[in-house]
């Protein structure tokens, strides 16, 4: 069994699209989305509706539920995006049929998903939702010891846009430093996916995850880098008065 792990996609269609078409060259089964489907870009409309045909479980992310509910913690940037995407949902393409179905389905995403030994969340194992867990956290044990108590065996996540496997010796592991690819072992680990939409780690293209359950030699875990048209995407969030153009000068230059 191989799944698509994808996350913070955040409106980018052209990077989902072109994810999409990648993961369709890899024998993928099925695909999970870790949440932050919409916030920040500039088609929120587009990419639910791509995520709703696609993927078989979507968690929910802290942008789709700041677009249901009360932002909690967003800087004016983000909360700009949100109120500017809440928009969109109620007014952008489709029936009412369509526009409804999408709240609907926003509104019934689950905080998390578990699946024998395997945990699927957007932030962390302690708070699904909204904690961030960064690559600096490996310094501080007693935090990290906490993480993994909430963890069964592996747990995957998104959120902070920056890929990388936590292990229980307090490494964080990049995906050049494995060679893009990560055999999972009787150790636990949490497995940070990175971005679609909005890669943070330097590296504009857009970041997904292969998990191979059943590899020779126990679960593999694949990252996936995907060019994209950036342009394209970076020149709708400039033509948008409501979404800063530092949301397109951060995909260009992938932080």
């Amino acid at each position: 069994m191989k799944r698509a792990l994808i996350s913070d996609i955040h409106g980018n269609l052209e990077a989902l699209l072109a994810v999409l078409a990648d993961i369709g060259t890899q024998s993928v089964d099925e695909i999970y989305c870790l949440g932050d489907i919409i916030g920040y870009g500039p088609n929120p409309c587009e990419c639910l509706d791509q995520v709703m045909q696609h993927c078989k479980v979507t968690i929910l992310g802290n942008h789709d539920q700041a677009a249901l509910f009360d932002p909690d913690g967003f800087n004016p940037m983000a909360l700009q995006a949100i109120y500017w995407t809440r928009d969109q949902l109620d007014n952008g393409p489709g029936n009412a049929s369509q526009v409804n179905g999408r709240w609907d389905f926003l509104g019934e995403l689950p905080r998390y998903y578990d699946e024998d030994q395997y945990k699927f969340v957007h932030g962390s194992p302690r708070d699904p939702t909204n904690e961030y867990v960064f690559p600096e956290y490996i310094f501080d044990q007693r935090k990290m010891e906490i993480l993994f108590g909430k963890v069964k065996q592996y747990c995957f996540m998104g959120h902070t846009h920056l890929p990388g496997i936590f292990t229980t010796n307090c490494e964080f592991i990049q995906p050049d430093e494995c060679d893009y690819q990560y055999r999972l072992t009787s150790e636990k680990a949490m497995v940070n996916v990175g971005s679609v939409g909005q890669p943070r780690d330097e590296d504009n293209r857009a970041c997904y995850v292969i998990l191979d359950k059943d590899a020779p030699g126990g679960p593999l875990v694949t990252y996936r880098r995907v060019e994209y048209d950036i342009e394209a995407t970076a020149n709708k969030i400039y033509a948008q008065p409501d979404l800063s153009d530092q949301l397109g000068d951060r995909i260009k230059h992938g932080r």
